[in-house]
């Protein structure tokens, strides 16, 4: 049996015996500074749920050696979809422009300069990838969660709106796999030898944070959404309609339909979601149906792959493409 963290427990002892902390107070808004505080003691100065941070905590330290279902009991759903969203910040914010910073810097672009770049485009594809992932789930998944917080009852439940999303991990955990793969093998021969270690230590260090994030999203808040879900209903909940996007006459082509084409077009072209629905006339939620529905019948769900998939079936011009 591993052992937990409590609330009396000095909240310097959860950061000196597991580096990973750090990390998670950041997450939670907790400031370094706490002294000889508890736990319960620094959550209270800081706002923070404090069982919800030591069931966080007590997740992380345990790993798969976890009782899910028991630590869900002690969690509050506000507290625990913010921490997630600002680890969607850190992520997107902070650690992938940093890595492509150091990249860049490691990288000598003036020789060797055609793997270099290749190193660097399929940095820019696997972080895409990882923006697309964690965009949707703050635009779908994390709403909804806000609905059902407000006893409201979406139309789609809850394991509707992950299950296509959640397949998704596998597909990121080879890219970040591939990415590690790829530094290590090819990198050129006359880049900075410290600075790109240093590039490949901070992929292996993000990897093993984002899949971590990934399993407490599988779990931990799987678990709690779906509890919060089965009240709601039975509490007879108000239902609410989610924009979703209109079926429409699809052809061959992977059973696409002429709006989904055009979102593979557009995305080819390098338009971001919000570029897209302007040019379209609709909502950035619809777009991200589309595309939803676009990574569903294709199974790409990578940027470049679609760029790749739109000029293969002739649905954009080579010099159309935004490299």
């Amino acid at each position: 049996m591993l052992e937990k963290y409590h609330g009396n427990d000095p909240m310097i002892d959860v950061i000196s015996e597991d580096y990973r902390m750090l990390q998670l107070i950041s997450r939670f808004g907790i400031k370094l500074g706490f002294g000889d505080q508890s736990v319960a003691q620094t959550c209270q100065k800081a706002g923070v749920d404090t069982e919800t941070f030591l069931a966080v905590v007590n997740y992380i330290k345990a790993g798969t050696h976890v009782h899910v279902g028991e630590l869900a009991q002690h969690i509050k759903l506000p507290s625990l979809v913010q921490y997630l969203r600002n680890s969607h910040a850190f992520f997107l914010d902070y650690r992938m422009p940093e890595m492509r910073r150091k990249l860049l810097n490691a990288l000598d672009m003036t020789t060797n300069s055609q793997i270099a770049m290749l190193v660097l485009k399929f940095y820019d594809e696997c972080a895409m990838e990882v923006s697309q992932h964690m965009q949707y789930e703050n635009e779908y998944v994390y709403p909804h969660i806000d609905l059902l917080s407000q006893n409201k009852l979406p139309q789609e439940s809850f394991y509707s709106v992950v299950r296509n999303h959640k397949g998704n991990h596998s597909s990121l955990e080879r890219s970040i796999q591939e990415l590690k793969d790829i530094i290590i093998k090819y990198y050129p021969n006359d880049a900075n030898a410290n600075l790109l270690n240093d590039v490949l230590m901070e992929v292996y260090m993000t990897e093993e944070d984002f899949l971590s994030h990934c399993q407490l999203e599988d779990t931990l808040l799987a678990e709690c959404v779906q509890a919060l879900e089965n009240e709601v209903r039975e509490r007879g909940g108000e239902p609410v309609e989610v924009e979703e996007c209109e079926e429409e006459q699809s052809d061959s082509l992977s059973g696409l339909s002429e709006r989904e084409r055009e979102v593979i077009r557009m995305v080819a072209m390098g338009l971001s979601n919000k570029e897209i629905a302007d040019r379209m006339f609709i909502s950035v939620n619809t777009v991200m149906t589309h595309r939803r529905n676009i990574n569903r019948k294709t199974g790409i769900h990578a940027a470049a792959g679609l760029t790749i998939y739109a000029i293969v079936n002739g649905l954009i011009r080579v010099e159309e493409v935004k490299l």
